[in-house]
Parts: structure tokens; sequence; C-alpha cells
């Protein structure tokens, strides 16, 4: 269990191959999409320079699913991100994505527990036949739709953080947090 705590360590050679150190093979970037998407985390590293490469690396995965059709992000998103790298510091835009993908993971582990309970053998569905099947449908499909996000961004601290200066910023980043939590009551009564 403590293997899969640590990130899994790629290192990328001089001619831009990527070798997975665990499996001592050579991996494509379509490999390590598949690890990330199985709740690995990933790091890699450039193995003559000792440079981190994961960011690089994950933003080319993006990019290679969204030129391939598979678009996640709209593109109001896209020009967001972009101005979010205009703005000195980088906005509130990092935060702001963070505390979504915690509120999301978050959301996603109270489904899966509600749905662990519901499927419990005093429930009289369980005994159905093909309970099993559909209830590994519904995980699958769960965990498709988030991403299986099961961790923190690479490199995150764990959450979103107020603004630095406390001034204008930090209003929009608490006025973006309550909104957030908002939501989050309205998915809750939902299910």
């Amino acid at each position: 269990m403590a293997e899969q705590e640590k990130p899994l360590l790629i290192k990328r050679y001089a001619s831009r191959r990527l070798y997975n150190t665990e499996t001592s093979d050579y991996v494509t970037l379509e490999d390590i999409a598949g690890f990330i998407r199985d709740g690995r985390e990933v790091q890699i590293m450039d193995l003559k320079t000792g440079d981190d490469l994961t960011r690089q690396y994950l933003l080319q995965i993006i990019a290679e699913h969204e030129s391939r059709g598979e678009n996640v992000l709209p593109v109001t998103v896209l020009n967001d991100l972009v101005r979010s790298y205009m703005v000195p510091g980088g906005g509130v835009m990092p935060q702001f994505l963070q505390a979504s993908f915690d509120m999301l993971r978050d959301s996603q582990e109270k489904m899966v527990e509600k749905m662990t309970a519901m499927n419990s053998a005093m429930n009289p569905m369980a005994q159905m036949p093909g309970f099993e099947a559909l209830k590994a449908q519904q995980e699958a499909f769960l965990k498709a739709m988030t991403g299986g996000f099961s961790g923190g961004w690479p490199g995150s601290t764990g959450g979103a953080s107020g603004a630095r200066d406390g001034g204008e910023e930090g209003e929009d980043l608490d006025s973006i947090k309550k909104q957030l939590a908002e939501l989050q009551d309205k998915l809750s009564k939902l299910s």
C-alpha cells in the first residue's frame, strides 16, 4: 500500500522516450493517462537534468485528448485559463479550480458511500439478479464522470487558500467559496 502513496516515477530519456521505473519498460502518454485515471499520481523527471516535467506532460495529455474531440473543457473555461496567465500572480483561478475539484472529489466520495450503503446486504435490491453488474456500471460511470480523481493536483498543498493581501481578490475568493458551498448543498439535497 505504501507503494501506491508515492508518485509513480517516469523518467524521460534524451530520446524523449518515457520510462516507467516500477515496471522497467517504456510507456506512452496514453499509458500515463491510464495510470492517472486509475488514481495513481505520477512524476515525470528528465533523466539528464533532473527537471520536473510533470506539468508539461499533463498539459500535453489534456491537449491531445481535446484535439481528438474528447472536449472536457468548454472554450469559455479555456479562455479564462489563458486570461488567468495574464493576471499578475495568476489571479484567483488556481484557487478556484482547486476548490472546485476538491468539492467534486468530496461529492464523489459521498455518492460512493451512499451507493455502498444502498447496496448493502440488507437492501432487498441487492438480492436481484444482475445487481452486482449494475453496481459495477454505476461505479464505472462515476469514475468516468469525475475523471477518476482520487487525490489533489500534483504539487497541491491540499485545498484553496485565501488571497495574499486580503483585499478585493480575497473578497472575490470568499464569494466564490460561498457559491461553491451553496452548490454543494444543492448537490447533496439532490442525492
